[in-house]
């Protein structure tokens, strides 16, 4: 099977990291992956942020629980309330994704730069998360400002990167294959 094939398969969410911070050149390579991201009209309308103090990606976690503690959502409640949950898994770098609000799909091309990002740790052995619960930061706009996030940029999301605490394979979940129809 060719190689690119075998990373889509083999990727996973990893949910437990080595303290140890990924190699700076590991890390452009996956910033550079989802720069090159297909984009409609070519917008190209996602930034970067990426966070690598402990301290800061610890202060996130915190204040997202805190307002999922007050959701109507009871497992979105349960997690806010759960001390031992961090929603960030101990990850060395977060990278919050956003994107220009007047562009023609922004949060789309921002997911297609996330895959790409996905994809590319997995080919460097770097596990990886895409992080949705983050959203909850992102209601708080004077935190949000405090990201450097540039005039006009909406955050969608995070993805947290680290070592894998584990070498172990984690073996994809059944798929459902019955998905596909065909028009000859």
């Amino acid at each position: 099977m060719n190689e690119v094939l075998k990373t889509l398969k083999n990727r996973r969410s990893v949910r437990s990291y080595l303290s140890e911070q990924i190699p700076e050149e590991d890390l452009q390579a996956i910033l550079e992956a989802g720069i090159y991201a297909p984009t409609a009209h070519n917008d190209q309308p996602w930034h970067f942020t990426v966070i690598q103090s402990k301290e800061k990606i610890q202060y996130i976690s915190d204040k997202s629980k805190e307002l999922m503690a007050k959701s109507n959502t009871e497992w979105i409640k349960k997690m806010g309330l759960n001390p031992k949950i961090n929603l960030m898994y101990g990850a060395p770098t977060l990278i919050i994704v956003s994107g220009r609000k007047d562009a023609v799909a922004p949060k789309v091309d921002c997911s297609a730069a996330i895959e790409n990002m996905l994809i590319a740790a997995e080919s460097l052995n770097i596990g990886s998360v895409w992080l949705g619960l983050v959203t909850f930061f992102f209601q708080l706009e004077d935190e949000v400002k405090k990201l450097g996030i540039p005039e006009g940029y909406e955050p969608y999301y995070g993805v947290a990167f680290g070592h894998k605490t584990t070498e172990k394979k984690m073996i994809a979940p059944k798929r459902n294959l019955d998905v596909v129809n065909y028009i000859k």
